[in-house]
């Protein structure tokens, strides 16, 4: 007997109809012995429109009622997946996350998890009992609902499953893997059978839609065995061959550049004509940070005459308005400062392990680019990513130009 952590995003709970398919994968499960947690999302398009309504009555809210606006979407689902359970003789309550409780820090919209006292949860699970958990949701120390971001409910599923020791946590999603780049895009991406923590997490940072940052952040920290598989597939995941984040040691060929993964959720700011002097950057980031924005890309020109200089970094591109209201109020010190922003740019980025003992990879990806007109705007490095930012026109292009120079498409 294993415990399992099943996690249904939002595409597979979309209709009465695929919640039904749900608790049928759940019955299989129970069937085969285990014991099962499961964490749902908010039916597809739910949260959307939920954020829509919030957006419609003011672009800058009260993140505490938009998170009490927001959660409604997976305790919907929860109830309905139990209510399903319980149609096919199957003990099942919903938890929604106070009532675990699981514990949040005080950023709401931004939550991160500080603790799960899973005890009264792991007893239930243990008497027969399949729980099923609102993802997306804690309780912060005000008392009040948290909500964990966009793709939240990863993170709720593996934070669960760590806190309850499952065997494994198994993704259910509308692809039945991970692929070497968005499918959609790549008609000749593959599926990889196992990937490491380290490059997931890359994948997912810079926009890959299978799996949350977070979420692999905490599976690779807490020894959490993920599976992402199609919710799709008849065979419930025990018997499915999905994809497996494992460790690195557990990969017996490493490719050098395992996948290519895009973002259009990027929106690019630059300042210009600011002081070329030390504590500039502080004065500029530090309200960023106050604010919950969170930076990615940064470059800074270089100032020739020591006086003034140019700072280019990207933000999510559903915080651009708050950062311009940030950066308004940095402009009152920063006498001369001119703010310039663009959303329509897209980040495009190649990831692999190999990409450590191999030299020439960035540079094959840059001349690939410059080969097909496309400009590079910014650039950023890591030990095994090379990521860049580009016109968002050209971001099919340039996905599949790179998919084909590194080897990656089908039959390749």
């Amino acid at each position: 007997m294993s415990l399992l952590v099943l996690k249904f995003g939002g595409t597979s709970v979309a209709t009465i109809p695929a919640i039904e398919n749900a608790a049928d994968k759940v019955a299989a499960e129970i069937k085969n012995g285990h014991k099962v947690a499961v964490v749902v999302s908010a039916m597809s398009g739910v949260t959307n429109q939920l954020v829509a309504y919030c957006t419609e009555i003011s672009q800058i809210f009260d993140p505490c009622e938009y998170d009490a606006v927001v959660a409604s979407g997976e305790q919907v689902t929860s109830g309905l997946l139990a209510l399903a359970l319980q149609k096919r003789k199957i003990s099942a309550r919903s938890w929604q996350g106070w009532q675990v409780p699981i514990n949040t820090d005080i950023v709401h919209g931004k939550a991160r998890i500080e603790s799960i006292y899973a005890e009264k949860l792991k007893s239930s699970i243990m008497q027969g009992h399949v729980a099923v958990l609102a993802g997306f949701q804690g309780i912060a120390p005000d008392g009040r609902i948290a909500t964990l971001g966009r793709g939240g409910s990863d993170t709720s599923a593996v934070a669960v499953a760590a806190a309850l020791k499952a065997d494994r946590c198994d993704i259910y999603t509308d692809v039945d893997g991970v692929y070497t780049a968005d499918p959609r895009i790549v008609n000749r991406a593959r599926k990889i059978n196992k990937i490491s923590y380290e490059e997931m997490l890359e994948m997912a940072s810079v926009g890959a839609k299978v799996l949350q940052t977070r979420s692999v952040e905490l599976a690779m920290k807490e020894k959490v065995t993920i599976q992402v598989l199609s919710s799709f597939e008849e065979a419930a995941g025990s018997d499915l061959p999905g994809t497996l984040v494992v460790n690195e040691d557990q990969i017996v060929e490493q490719e050098v550049v395992s996948g290519v993964a895009h973002s259009r959720d990027d929106a690019k700011v630059t300042l210009r004509n600011l002081p070329d002097l030390p504590g500039v950057a502080a004065r500029v980031f530090g309200p960023l940070a106050d604010a919950a924005v969170n930076v990615d890309m940064i470059v800074q020109n270089v100032s020739p005459d020591h006086k003034n200089t140019d700072l280019t970094f990207t933000v999510p591109r559903a915080d651009l308005p708050k950062t311009l209201q940030v950066l308004k109020e940095v402009s009152k010190e920063l006498t001369g400062m001119r703010v310039e922003s663009s959303a329509d740019v897209s980040k495009v980025s190649i990831v692999g392990i190999g990409m450590r003992s191999h030299v020439g990879v960035a540079q094959k990806m840059f001349t690939v680019l410059a080969e097909k007109g496309i400009n590079i705007q910014v650039i950023t490095t890591s030990e095994i990513k090379v990521s860049v930012l580009i016109s968002e026109e050209y971001t099919e292009l340039a996905v599949r130009s790179l998919h084909t120079a590194y080897g990656l498409d089908h039959g390749s």
